[in-house]
């Protein structure tokens, strides 16, 4: 049995978030000295508790940190792209524990829950962005989600998302791969959604689907490098 069946059989009897957990207290033993090192040398950087830390960056406090730089400047240099970023207003959907939104200056948080709606007037953003959020909704939570963004978007307003795509293939089985061939949206469920062990995987063409009538400005295909995958990068422009 590979670990993509043992994976399966586990999420299916309802396991997989316990043994999340429990890999969790492995690795917070096993990263100690690392995480200690980072502490001492960087006295004066607030963290969040160690498992939110856990769900992004595995306990690497300084790729956390340092790698989250270099996230929030990829993510301006995208929108200046496009458009100006003078006095423009910016979301950070699903934040979590802030690894990117903490490298951006003047800024205040609102708590969502797992539905929409948010706390904000329609045409309220320039540009929205959720970086791996889409990925562990349900399918009926992308609908609802992606339309609350337009919501609060302005007309010609942008929205930058990260999505599983073709990249991801390979954490599929080969009944799930069939099926994402057939652009349907690929679901890892049988655990709480929006947690890092729900999963959701997206066909180019799903995409397209849920994007609609809206402008879609970029399409960047994630890779495969040192047999890690990337994500894809989608930009999309509110209409009307």
């Amino acid at each position: 049995m590979n670990k993509y069946k043992i994976s399966a059989f586990v999420r299916k009897i309802g396991f997989i978030q316990l043994l999340d957990k429990i890999r969790f207290y492995v690795d917070y033993i096993r990263t100690y000295n690392k995480r200690r090192n980072f502490i001492q040398n960087n006295p004066n950087v607030i963290l969040p508790p160690a498992y939110y830390l856990y769900e992004t960056y595995n306990l690497n406090y300084a790729s956390y940190y340092y790698n989250s730089m270099d996230t929030a400047k990829w993510i301006i240099n995208l929108i200046e792209k496009y458009q100006s970023t003078t006095n423009i207003k910016v979301l950070d959907w699903g934040c979590g524990p802030g690894r990117v939104i903490r490298h951006i200056p003047e800024v205040s948080f609102q708590q969502n829950q797992l539905a929409p709606p948010m706390a904000y007037e329609n045409n309220y953003f320039d540009v929205v962005y959720g970086i791996s959020i889409f990925t562990h909704l349900s399918k009926e939570m992308h609908y609802k989600w992606f339309n609350e963004l337009m919501r609060i978007l302005k007309p010609g307003g942008m929205v930058i998302l990260t999505l599983h795509g073709e990249a991801f293939k390979l954490q599929l089985s080969e009944e799930e791969q069939q099926k994402f061939d057939k652009n349907q949206l690929i679901i890892k469920s049988h655990t709480k959604e929006g947690h890092r062990t729900y999963g959701a995987f997206h066909p180019t063409q799903f995409v397209h689907e849920l994007i609609g009538k809206h402008e879609l400005v970029e399409h960047v295909k994630g890779k495969v490098s040192n047999g890690k995958p990337e994500q894809d990068i989608w930009v999309i422009r509110k209409r009307g």
